[in-house]
């Protein structure tokens, strides 16, 4: 039989529900409906000069983005607005998380070049803000901190006047580590916790829930501005976001994003509900009246989006 994750009976849209291993199940034969994609999430990519100058500019100088890997309805918006986000240390991850479209597998050895390349594709671009992420690279012995550090130190070189954001994988908690990314001073450093505690195990694979709220805490001790990132309908509860809320408060993150699941391809874990734009708004407020600096919150909102206007959370 082939099983499908049904993870909050309450938001369940399929018949012949039943209990296994402490999670929900259903029988793919029996779904009742698919959930339908709601019109707030159609979107049309605009076909601009910069847009279109900036897409030739990553494919000319072989970068890879993650508005392109993760397929970001944003990536318009932000590259048209001189905002775009980078991805290091290759385009293969050491880890298949279930919400994920970055390609799995060996990764290739580090490219010792890739910081320099850039740090001068940003300064071709005239970047004012940019945004750095990377796959999770549990082949390498420094989980590519140091290729991280680097690339940070060379764009800043490049760039002065560019302000940075970096998205970190956790490094298995190893806080030398993530200590070398923040040595080299970037504005912004977020780890995303994703989902909720409940979910983390069914969503994530090596990552730990508790694991990223000890990296956000390393950073934040370490007087940096510290985001998080969460994405709605995969089965959460309005309860589990705020207690996610309240965890990622108590650990000093002062920024915070939440957006909608969408589902990369049918090996992806199906979306469970598409939240309405005024429960977003919702969050958005209770997030700023918990103690958030900063929330963004939409159903097309993504970890970068408006990254430019986070640097200064903690002034």
């Amino acid at each position: 039989m082939h099983l499908l994750y049904c993870l909050n009976p309450k938001h369940n849209h399929y018949k012949g529900l039943h209990f296994k291993q402490d999670h929900y199940f259903c029988n793919m034969e029996n779904i009742q409906r698919k959930v339908a994609k709601p019109d707030w999430l159609k979107i049309q990519l605009p076909n601009t000069a910069d847009y279109s100058w900036m897409n030739k500019t990553i494919r000319d100088n072989k970068l890879h983005t993650i508005c392109t890997s993760g397929k970001c309805p944003n990536a318009a918006e932000c590259w048209s607005n001189g905002t775009a986000t980078f991805m290091i240390l290759g385009d293969i991850c050491t880890r298949s998380c279930k919400f994920c479209n970055v390609k799995t597998g060996k990764p290739d050895a580090p490219d010792t070049k890739e910081p320099m390349r850039i740090a001068r594709s940003i300064q071709i671009m005239k970047l004012r803000h940019a945004v750095i992420t990377s796959v999770d690279r549990d082949d390498l012995e420094d989980g590519g901190a140091a290729i991280w550090a680097e690339t940070i130190r060379k764009t800043k070189e490049l760039n002065p006047d560019t302000t940075m954001e970096v998205l970190i994988p956790d490094f298995n908690g190893l806080h030398h580590l993530i200590t070398m990314v923040m040595d080299a001073k970037p504005e912004v450093i977020s780890h995303n916790i994703e989902t909720v505690r409940r979910l983390t195990p069914i969503i994530r694979t090596k990552a730990k829930y508790d694991l990223s709220l000890k990296v956000l805490k390393h950073i934040a001790d370490g007087g940096m501005v510290a985001k998080s990132g969460m994405m709605l309908g995969l089965g959460e509860t309005e309860e589990e976001v705020l207690a996610s809320m309240d965890d990622l408060i108590a650990v000093g993150v002062k920024v915070l994003t939440i957006g909608q699941y969408l589902q990369p391809s049918k090996e992806h874990l199906p979306v469970s509900e598409y939240i309405t734009p005024q429960q977003f708004e919702k969050y958005k407020t209770l997030g700023l009246q918990k103690g958030f600096k900063y929330v963004e919150s939409g159903p097309l909102v993504r970890s970068s989006y408006h990254a430019e206007n986070h640097i200064n959370a903690l002034k």
